[in-house]
């Protein structure tokens, strides 16, 4: 046993004579021979090395180029490894990353696993390069430098570097949209693009309930709505196939309260897209348009509500103002009669038209440059997107604005039907049938009513209300317009009739005349009458 122990002694002794020797030597190395003798070293060595050595290394940095931008490859196969290969890994970094829906597990640094493809081992690892130098930075971490470090066998090159890597990078980034977080966009006035870390888009996390089987429509209508968006999520190949960007514009137009905007939080919702919602009052001009165009991503709707009233693009609008230029009777008609109208509104709406009025002014965008936006060259740039315009009164659009292949489906968002009608009531009240859907289906088909309105008076206001009271609020609130809708029918006739037997007004015209002249004499006698008594 002795024998044995002095042996190992004697070979851990042979051992550190030998590390320091070679240390001795290395250190001697990097002291006297030149650099330009060191470099041809290092380099004939690699060579060596390289020659006996079976195994290609690939790495993928996570800052890249002369900015040191964030290298997209290097995210897609970080998505990758922590939805494939955490399960093996034995050290783990758990984070909450911005913009993502759960905890994220990654490798901690300077972690190895192994991944089979099509047979072929790979390894993965995970490093970091801290720089020697001492910094004075406020932020040190910035100074970190990590990377993935891909080793394979060299016979392989052509699958790994064809197909494997190719994989890795479409199903991290396939990951990474599945698992962020969704955002409503909205543009920022041009004045502040260019100040201290300030975007064209600012964003807060989106999180709109609404979906489509609460949405208050026709079955049919919604099916065949659902059918046209998964079926466009679905086609970029199609698209490529008859040479077409890969979107899609929706017209939904419709009274106001009918559900539009409840509509573009339910596609969002299904198609899991995010929603730039456009405010055209505030672009300066075409330029600017095409500047924000660029700045939105892929799988995202584009919004412009209320598109009649954001800035003066239609042609119908045009021909009205050249009308009322070429006439100048008409211009004082039309100036006198906006005076009285703008005496007779509230205060608040004064205001508020004044600043509409000054916002169009401030805004050049024109109508060709909004069509450039929704199916000109420009729009070509990215994919998957779908671009929705609202209004209230569809016919004051231009036509060349909505004509098929700009807004390619036009959905009308109408009044509330029966079928609505109860879904709403399934909805609100958990409620499949009631004795007072006869009577409410008779009323719907005798007035019109938006969505909104029934929902409102769907919904229990204390705690003391339940479904009948519900119920009758809204068959009360539907035979009160009922009334009021016969009530306007009954004078209508009645002016009619009044019409007719004065000679269709000629005479009731000359009559009021008449009686304004005789009242005006009338006048005129008394204060006559009363300077003679004065007399």
């Amino acid at each position: 046993m002795a024998t044995v122990g002095g042996g190992d002694q004697t070979w851990w002794g042979g051992l550190g004579s030998a590390l320091a020797g070679l240390m001795f030597i290395y250190a001697m190395f990097q002291q006297y021979f030149p650099y330009e003798l060191r470099g041809h070293a290092h380099k004939y060595t690699q060579k060596l090395v390289t020659y006996f050595y079976p195994y290609i290394q690939i790495t993928f940095h996570e800052l890249t180029g002369e900015k040191l931008k964030r290298s997209d490859a290097y995210f897609a196969i970080q998505n990758y490894l922590a939805d494939h290969t955490t399960a093996t890994a034995k050290r783990l970094k758990a984070d909450v990353v911005k913009g993502s829906k759960s905890l994220v597990l990654t490798m901690d640094d300077h972690e190895q696993v192994m991944e089979e493809f099509q047979g072929i081992k790979i390894w993965w690892s995970s490093n970091k390069n801290t720089p020697k130098r001492p910094s004075f930075s406020f932020y040190p971490k910035t100074e970190e430098r990590r990377y993935y470090t891909l080793t394979f066998h060299k016979r392989y090159r052509d699958v790994i570097t064809k197909s494997y890597i190719d994989k890795v990078l479409k199903e991290g980034k396939a990951i990474a949209v599945r698992n962020r977080e969704r955002k409503l966009y909205t543009n920022n006035p041009s004045d502040s693009w260019y100040e201290y870390q300030s975007t064209k888009w600012s964003h807060v996390q989106f999180e709109h309930p609404a979906n489509f089987e609460t949405l208050a429509m026709a079955e049919n209508e919604k099916e065949a709505i659902k059918n046209d968006l998964i079926k466009f999520s679905k086609g970029k190949e199609y698209y490529t196939k008859i040479g077409k960007p890969w979107k899609r514009g929706y017209l939904l137009y419709g009274p106001p309260g009918t559900g539009k905007s409840t509509m573009i939080a339910a596609m969002a919702n299904l198609l899991d897209y995010d929603i730039y919602d456009l405010e055209l009052t505030t672009v300066k001009d075409n330029s600017e348009l095409r500047k924000l165009l660029i700045e939105t991503t892929s799988k995202s709707i584009i919004i412009i509500e209320d598109i009649d009233c954001s800035i003066d693009l239609t042609g119908q609008r045009r021909k009205e103002k050249k009308y009322e230029s070429s006439s100048s009777s008409s211009d004082e008609e039309s100036s006198s009669s906006s005076e009285e109208d703008d005496k007779k509104k509230d205060p608040v709406e004064k205001k508020k038209d004044e600043e509409e009025k000054k916002s169009k002014k401030g805004s050049k965008v024109t109508l060709s440059g909004l069509l450039n936006f929704i199916d000109g060259i420009w729009s070509a740039c990215g994919g998957e997107r779908i671009i929705v315009f609202t209004t209230n009164f569809v016919d004051k659009l231009d036509p060349a604005l909505i004509r098929r292949g700009r807004m390619d489906r036009h959905i009308e968002m109408s009044y509330c039907c029966f079928e609505a009608f109860k879904l709403l009531a399934r909805n609100y009240l958990d409620l499949e049938g009631h004795e007072l859907f006869d009577r409410i289906e008779l009323l719907l088909g005798e007035k019109e009513i938006t969505p909104a309105d029934v929902a409102e008076c769907l919904m229990p206001k204390s705690e003391r209300e339940g479904v009948e009271s519900c119920l009758r609020e809204l068959v009360k609130v539907l035979e009160k317009l009922k009334k009021k809708k016969q009530g306007k029918k009954k004078a209508e006739e009645e002016d009619e009739v009044n019409g007719e037997e004065n000679g269709d007004g000629a005479s009731g015209e000359s009559s009021s005349e008449s009686g304004e002249s005789s009242s005006e004499d009338d006048e005129v006698a008394g204060k006559g009458r009363k300077r003679n008594g004065k007399r």
